[in-house]
């Protein structure tokens, strides 16, 4: 289960007192604690490994934009130190398809489904999470679909 390898990845990160991994992986599980918490009240004991890797997805998706905006505002070392969590939060996540394998995914997608026009979009993208959750960047995937089927 990914909650046990973030929790063993912990325990080695505090084993050889690396400060930054421990502070990120520590940021990890509040999220997915707080993940749990917000599920009670909707009557589920816990976050599955499909929810995990949402959170951590999101993670990347608000260190990604903090750091550009750290890199405009002219603080490289702020935008290195988020770059840094990122692959620290990268390690648990599957691996993420480069712009060839996701154009490949897409065309595939787009065919099976039979799309034709971007009301199919929403089909698309929701077959799209289904096969590569946590693989994909789903606003390039947006995009590359909304050129296929817009023209």
């Amino acid at each position: 289960m990914l909650r046990d390898k973030i929790m063993d990845a912990v325990k080695e990160a505090q084993k050889g007192k690396n400060r930054k991994r421990i502070s990120t992986l520590r940021l990890i599980n509040a999220a997915i604690i707080d993940r749990d918490i917000a599920l009670r009240g909707k009557g589920k004991d816990r976050a599955d490994d499909d929810e995990v890797m949402d959170i951590l997805g999101k993670m990347i998706k608000q260190r990604e934009e903090s750091s550009r905006l750290y890199d405009e505002g002219g603080r490289p070392e702020l935008a290195a130190e988020e770059r840094q969590e990122i692959e620290v939060i990268r390690e648990f996540l599957p691996h993420q398809l480069d712009e060839a394998e996701l154009a490949e995914a897409v065309d595939a997608v787009v065919a099976e489904t039979e799309a034709q026009s971007l009301r199919d979009m929403g089909r698309v993208m929701g077959l799209l999470k289904e096969r590569y959750r946590g693989q994909i960047d789903l606003g390039k995937a947006g995009a590359l679909i909304k050129s296929k089927l817009g023209s």
